[in-house]
């Protein structure tokens, strides 16, 4: 399987010796075949491609992280140029995020308006991906400004999502995707729970969001590593009570149609 989202050039891995191979070589020893690493700004894009350029079996995105919408100027150009490399798969991670008070969620506003509407244009000229948003206590300001977006909403998808079972029908209905996290493994997260087991099958996929939320019973472990999409794997399958082989293919496929990759 693929670890749909973690950031390979975040200092846990890239400051490491060998820490971006090292980690692909646990991943493949515990049968996680590939990452995702997600861009956070537009210059950290530009390095996400590199590294997806430099290993076989990863890919990138290119998107600003609203918890980076002040560290500007955002180069837009730079996305673009990133998107046009078969290596980069997704746009994002972007969207919005009331857990912290800064950067101001008007800043983070306007910022997700602009990198939309710049999507938009690209995608009307023929640059198309699918878009992975990051989207925090903010279900009630984000998703108007998606359902007023030209973007496709079964290209969305909400990384590491951790909000109610309301919240996750809400995204459902609008035609998003839901992923998650080692988070479905702590027991202090029924919610979390109760989303994973109201997800279509079709629209369910798997990530770490390394180096953060490393899954239990590995919980304080750091950095979470790519290798733990296993362990955040099966511990929804059993959630879903589903086998683990019909799960795990399952994953698979839905990772192919929403990325293109196996």
């Amino acid at each position: 399987m693929i670890d749909t989202h973690c950031h390979l050039t975040f200092p846990e891995f890239a400051d490491a010796p060998d820490g971006v191979a090292n980690a692909l070589s646990l991943a493949a020893a515990h049968e996680v075949s590939g990452c995702i690493t997600i861009s956070t700004t537009t210059a950290n894009a530009v390095e996400c491609l590199a590294v997806a350029r430099a290993h076989e079996r990863v890919w990138c995105s290119a998107g600003v992280h609203p918890g980076y919408s002040d560290e500007g100027p955002h180069e837009w150009a730079r996305l673009r140029t990133v998107a046009q490399d078969p290596k980069c798969v997704a746009w994002g991670e972007l969207g919005l995020d009331r857990h912290w008070p800064e950067p101001s969620i008007d800043l983070q506003k306007q910022v997700l308006d602009e990198q939309l509407a710049t999507i938009e244009a690209w995608t009307r000229q023929g640059l198309a991906k699918p878009v992975i948003i990051h989207c925090r206590e903010a279900f009630d300001d984000l998703l108007p400004r998606l359902e007023a977006s030209s973007l496709p909403r079964d290209r969305y998808v909400f990384h590491c999502f951790t909000g109610t079972p309301d919240q996750a029908r809400r995204v459902l209905d609008f035609g998003a995707w839901l992923s998650f996290t080692g988070v479905v493994t702590y027991r202090n997260a029924p919610d979390v729970h109760a989303a994973v087991r109201l997800a279509p099958a079709d629209r369910i996929m798997v990530e770490t969001d390394a180096p953060f939320l490393s899954p239990e019973p590995h919980r304080k472990e750091r950095p979470c590593q790519p290798w733990m999409t296993s362990v955040t794997a099966k511990a929804i399958a059993s959630l879903r009570g589903v086998s683990w082989p019909a799960f795990h293919d399952q994953v698979n496929d839905n990772t192919f149609r929403f990325f293109g990759i196996r």
